[in-house]
């Protein structure tokens, strides 16, 4: 016991101060980021485990401590009290189940909005900070607040009537809503951690494209260069996205065609090869460089072709046979 209380005081004062349920959210943030990111756990079912909770309950709990810190009076069937401020624990329940369905979506479409987009490390960074910066938040309140109008979990109270609800039921009907309550939840939460444990794979797709750089230095799809000098070269950033729910080898080919006719008639009668490169990116990883293109014949109306394959490059690439293709029309002097 002694051993226990030494190790207990080394702790510092705000730790050991902090609420118990507040500790239990900051715990279980803190297990979920290492069941996403550490090697051999993220392969398990422990992140399933975790990152329910971790998405659809934590940060709204979190969230909801922030507003709520002081306890709430329940009514008696004896009097009605007055709960002032503060919340009974179902209603707080409740309303973090509520609030974490609004508050990650949020936080998601404003991570869309920055460089680093919707990935799985950003959204779990942020959902993280944002459940950790309101339970301290939530603590400090709780500490300002005098002792008996802290809020606390009742967990024994729960127990109590947990048990009387289940082993010491009204009559046959009110146990039978209790069993049928119980199994619900459970084939609900059964649901859910399928699904995410299982998803069912969405569209398969790579996206392919070009970007040139405006005069503030973003990255736009307009003002693409239709005038070059053969043998000078211009930059074009090639963009790809890789949405195949698999990592992919992406190979890409540049080339310049002379092109007769118009429409289905149109034949082309000269092709050069500029330049070939190649990538490999994970499921939903983007990948944008700037590449040099230096046209080796002149006229006008060349038509600039990049070609994207996974794998290997055929003998003679074409549009005909790349998995994606896009084009532009240059004049070359």
């Amino acid at each position: 016991m002694q051993s226990d209380r030494g190790w207990w005081l080394i702790l510092p004062r705000p730790v050991r101060r902090l609420p118990a349920d507040l500790a239990a959210v900051i715990v279980l943030t803190l297990l979920t980021v290492l069941a996403v990111f550490l090697p051999i756990v993220r392969e398990t079912s422990l992140r399933v485990l975790f990152g329910l909770p971790f998405v659809l309950f934590l940060p709204g709990y979190a969230f909801i401590a922030a507003l709520f810190p002081e306890r709430g009076s329940v009514p008696t069937d004896e009097e009605t009290v007055s709960r002032g401020g503060g919340i009974d624990p179902i209603e707080r329940v409740a309303l973090a189940f509520g609030t974490s369905i609004a508050i990650v979506p949020l936080l998601g479409l404003i991570l869309n909005f920055t460089p680093w987009g919707l990935r799985l490390t950003p959204i779990v960074l942020s959902v993280s900070a944002f459940t950790i910066g309101c339970t301290i938040v939530g603590a400090v309140r709780r500490w300002e607040l005098e002792p008996e109008k802290q809020f606390s979990v009742p967990y024994q109270e729960w127990l109590v009537a947990g048990r009387a609800e289940l082993f010491e039921p009204d009559d046959r009907i009110d146990a039978a809503l209790t069993v049928g309550l119980v199994l619900a939840l459970l084939l609900a939460v059964g649901s859910v951690g399928f699904a995410v444990a299982y998803p069912q794979p969405g569209e398969s797709f790579s996206e392919f494209y070009l970007l040139t750089e405006n005069e503030d230095g973003d990255r736009v799809a307009d003002n693409y260069p239709e005038e070059f000098v053969q043998g000078e070269p211009q930059s074009l950033i090639v963009g790809i996205g890789n949405n195949e729910h698999e990592t992919v080898d992406y190979s890409v080919v540049v080339q310049l065609e002379r092109v007769e006719g118009e429409g289905n008639q149109s034949e082309v009668v000269e092709r050069e090869e500029l330049d070939r490169f190649g990538t490999t990116l994970e499921h939903n990883e983007t990948y944008q460089e700037s590449q040099t293109v230096t046209p080796t014949m002149a006229g006008e109306e060349l038509r600039l072709n990049f070609l994207l394959y996974t794998g290997e490059i055929p003998a003679q690439p074409t549009r005909e046979n790349a998995y994606r293709e896009t084009h532009l029309w240059i004049d070359v002097e």
